[in-house]
């Protein structure tokens, strides 16, 4: 049985971004099923053109290739639905269509038995 692995993004700034991509796609590579969840405080990341604007950081991956690369692995990721109204966006704004909008208990029932919980 592959061992599941949360991460949540509850931020609007790089260091929630970063570790957020980079342990997901950690996770992933070793073959772990990960979902991902950004709260309504990290909708941007979610949204298209945001992660270009981060740029690469110095010294850290790529974030728009660590993104699309967890989509890829089959990653599961979730914006709260709660972020459309709070955050004034639509589905079209997301960056790519294989983002789910779902409120917390569906997510936290999909993700339940999780050995790892990571929140950036």
């Amino acid at each position: 049985m592959t061992q599941k692995m949360v991460v949540v993004c509850n931020g609007e700034e790089g260091r929630n971004i970063m570790p957020t991509l980079i342990f997901a796609s950690s996770g992933l590579a070793l073959d772990y099923e990960v979902h991902v969840f950004f709260c309504p405080a990290g909708t941007k990341w979610t949204l298209k053109e945001e992660l270009e604007k981060l740029g690469t950081p110095k010294g850290l991956p790529d974030p728009v290739k660590l993104f699309n690369d967890i989509l890829e692995l089959g990653g599961k990721v979730v914006l709260c639905e709660l972020a459309l109204e709070n955050k004034g966006v639509t589905p079209t704004d997301l960056r790519d269509p294989r983002i789910l909008i779902q409120k917390a208990p569906p997510f936290l029932m999909a993700a339940e038995g999780a050995c790892m919980t990571y929140v950036f």
